[in-house]
């Protein structure tokens, strides 16, 4: 698996390349933002599986670089950065980033994220179905396209994003304990992943622009409350 270092610090990205490439990771280091995007042009080289993100870049800022990310392909983003500010996280989820790492982290956190992110979904992407589509009110879900509209305006979500609403909305009003959505949706049972499954919790109120829609049930998990039609 190639992946794509983005940071400009290199004593840092010489210690973590060593780490990834441990754990079987081909890794490009890239030291600003140009170079990102210049690494991630179409090559004769296979391409890369996941880009690690650093937000602080000497040339531009790393939400801008991953936005033009985004517009190429849908290639895995994992943002690092010291901002642990929850609005911060949502910005970067709401830019295409599929998760979310704040300095300083355990390298176990991060192979494991890593691993997250670069599982392919189920077919169709999301958790099986007897239908293709489902209908929540003004919220309408396709499956096999990923796509969700709102009162017919489309919704653009990241990968996981998505299929945390497609998981919620098989079985609206049932709560899910926030181990099965991790499990299901991250395919992983790693603890570190509970603070990323809030934010995007709160992602998806923020681009659906219905905060009751995702309820949280204190102390168990999730559901999803179907609006009125």
């Amino acid at each position: 698996m190639r992946l794509l270092l983005v940071e400009d610090d290199d004593h840092v990205a010489a210690a973590l390349s060593a780490v990834l490439a441990r754990h079987g990771f081909d890794v490009k280091h890239a030291r600003n933002g140009e170079e990102a995007l210049q690494a991630l042009l179409p090559a004769e080289t296979p391409p890369f599986g996941v880009v690690l993100l650093d937000l602080g870049l000497p040339d531009q800022d790393g939400y801008e670089v991953c936005g033009k990310i985004r517009k190429r392909g849908s290639i895995p983003v994992i943002m690092v950065t010291a901002r642990s500010d929850v609005r911060s996280r949502i910005h970067g989820l709401n830019l295409g980033a599929d998760d979310y790492v704040v300095k300083p982290y355990d390298t176990g956190e991060l192979i494991a994220r890593i691993h997250a992110v670069i599982r392919r979904p189920t077919p169709g992407g999301a958790p099986a179905s007897e239908d293709s589509e489902l209908r929540l009110g003004q919220v309408h879900i396709e499956l096999p396209t990923r796509q969700v509209t709102v009162d017919g305006s489309a919704v653009q979500l990241t990968r996981k994003e998505f299929d945390l609403l497609a998981l919620l909305a098989q079985r609206p009003g049932v709560v899910f304990r926030r181990e099965q959505i991790i499990s299901e949706v991250w395919r992983t049972s790693w603890e570190g992943t509970g603070r990323t499954l809030e934010v995007h919790v709160a992602s998806l109120r923020s681009k659906l622009h219905m905060p009751a829609l995702i309820e949280t049930v204190r102390g168990v998990g999730y559901r999803l409350v179907a609006p009125a039609a």
